[in-house]
């Protein structure tokens, strides 16, 4: 399934498609659909590659699809449509039961595929739809896909679910990445693996970009704040105080405020504040995908 109109995509996320099954209620979820939805309300020319199953909740993903306007290349493929059953705490944090063996698993790469690729500026991937062999193996090729002439932003939201990664997977992908995005939780699992420092987030962030030759990393920590670390930058701005509603789908919206604002030429002190407010915006909303205000995209 392709939707139109066609665009020259400068903006990818590729990876998992599913129903997060929430206590009101399902609702279209994966983290490169999230992400691509707020980039294009950003502004950006951007596409979703992914897959869904020859039923009724994947017919269900391609409408919602089409009425968002989300441009995409999904695949429709002899497996179950993905979902997620997601349970929320008191203060809205969510936990996931994530079903195996569906159709985001056996995402194909295709010649359609290859010539997005060679479109790209900036593309998003997780871990999470790396679990599978088929999966993995079509976004590593889009990754390597991407012209070194169009100078792209790889970015790599680690997106630790369950046990859908391992050290390897991780190792590979932070060497295709230059940008990495995760949170304080993800960034204690890294420091066990790599033996980072404990004395601060930024020398922890450091010593990933030495070891992975990675250009910026990101760390959200929460309701207490996040940092961006690039070249000799160091920003940390505090969340600001919001009433939550759920957090699920913020940490796609606040990279993909990032990354938009970046693509603009916005200063990484600017594009980090845009991301923070717009992470909060959707704290305090129901639902991943809520539509931004005017002053969030402006």
């Amino acid at each position: 399934m392709k939707n139109e109109p066609a665009i020259r995509p400068s903006v990818v996320g590729i990876g998992e498609l599913l129903w997060d099954i929430l206590p009101d209620g399902r609702k279209p979820g994966g983290a490169p659909a999230n992400f691509i939805h707020h980039a294009l309300q950003f502004g950006c020319d951007a596409r979703l590659v992914s897959a869904v199953g020859r039923d009724d909740a994947g017919d269900a993903l391609v409408a919602w699809l089409e009425e968002m306007h989300i441009p995409a290349d999904i695949a429709r493929v002899p497996f179950p449509t993905g979902s997620v059953t997601v349970e929320l705490d008191g203060a809205g944090v969510p936990t996931y039961d994530i079903r195996r063996h569906v159709a985001w698993d056996h995402i194909p790469f295709t010649d359609e595929t290859a010539q997005l690729a060679r479109q790209t500026k900036c593309v998003i991937f997780g871990s999470l739809a790396q679990r599978s062999s088929e999966s993995r193996q079509t976004i590593a090729r889009f990754v390597d896909a991407i012209p070194e002439e169009n100078d792209p932003l790889i970015v790599f939201d680690a997106n630790l679910r369950q046990d859908f990664y391992d050290p390897q997977l991780l190792q590979l992908s932070m060497l295709r990445c230059n940008v990495l995005k995760i949170n304080d939780d993800e960034l204690e699992v890294f420091r066990g693996m790599y033996g980072l420092p404990c004395d601060s987030v930024a020398d922890a962030a450091r010593a990933l970009m030495a070891r992975f030759d990675i250009r910026t990393v990101i760390v959200t920590c929460g309701a207490t704040g996040s940092y961006v670390i690039s070249g000799d930058e160091t920003s940390y701005i505090a969340t600001p105080p919001t009433e939550v509603v759920d957090t699920v789908g913020a940490g796609d919206s606040f990279t993909a405020a990032f990354v938009a604002c970046s693509l603009r030429g916005m200063p990484l002190r600017e594009a980090h504040q845009r991301a923070v407010d717009t992470a909060a915006f959707v704290c305090g909303q129901h639902g991943a995908t809520p539509e931004l205000t005017d002053i969030l995209r402006r």
